[in-house]
């Protein structure tokens, strides 16, 4: 069974490759606790940057060019380290700079709009996050190949029909399943796509739990673990800005 985490689905096979290239035992095994402080040290990292962004950069007219070329930066990091399958520490960390500093300054523009929406959106998130390890552990919620086939459909379907929005957004300036405004009026369906997305990433966290878990016990090479961590990272990430989104909504 592969995660519905595309940073994560091609885990195992690596795994197997290198023990039969390597052999057991060659090379020392990642452990969960290994991707925990990995993860933890990627988040503090992130969040390090968003400060400092948030507190340095100036809110300027160069601001959403900026915004969108960072953006398109951390797109082609997150392609190239889950295509190649980059361990690369220092890689990986400059995922973790880049996108700090388009959290830092989106985030600011979003707080200045609606206050209190970054604290919220912030607690929100480590809270499905959370929630998601304790159905986990107690198996109230489990990992099987119908949740995985599910949550790969719902990831596909968002991240197609949001770039179709977004493109249609760039050469209509129209608005339909994602507001891009901060004060536009939202009809529901852009609430619906946003719950729906928040369910999609929030679940997808109970298969990439599991492959993680698994990858361990098979014994995965140590510096997998960085690998792990930066995809525990990418649906960190997802979570926040959907229910940052979300938040704006409602606020509205």
């Amino acid at each position: 069974m592969r995660s519905a985490n595309p940073v994560l689905d091609r885990l195992e096979d690596v795994g197997r490759t290198e023990r039969q290239v390597l052999g057991v035992g060659a090379v020392e095994s990642m452990t969960v606790a290994d991707v925990v402080s990995r993860t933890v040290g990627l988040l503090l990292l992130t969040g390090v940057t968003a400060a400092i962004a948030w507190v340095v950069v100036p809110q300027a007219w160069w601001i959403s060019a900026a915004l969108a070329g960072s953006a398109l930066a951390t797109l082609a990091l997150v392609l190239f380290i889950s295509l190649k399958q980059v361990t690369n520490p220092a890689v990986i960390a400059g995922y973790a700079v880049l996108q700090g500093l388009l959290l830092g300054v989106a985030s600011r523009a979003f707080e200045l709009v609606y206050p209190g929406i970054v604290a919220q959106a912030v607690i929100g998130t480590f809270g499905v996050f959370f929630g998601m390890a304790v159905l986990y552990r107690a198996r109230i919620v489990r990992a099987t190949p119908r949740l995985a086939r599910l949550v790969l459909g719902m990831l596909i379907g968002i991240v197609a029909i949001g770039l179709v929005n977004l493109v249609t957004y760039l050469l209509t300036g129209r608005q339909g399943l994602e507001v891009y405004s901060l004060t536009a009026q939202v009809g529901w369906l852009p609430y619906v796509f946003s719950v729906v997305a928040i369910i999609a990433g929030a679940l997808s966290f109970i298969l990439d739990f599991d492959l993680v878990e698994r990858s361990a016990r098979a014994g995965l090479p140590r510096r997998y673990a960085w690998y792990c961590a930066f995809g525990l990272l990418v649906g960190l990430i997802f979570l926040y800005w959907q229910i940052l989104r979300l938040l704006s909504y409602v606020r509205r």
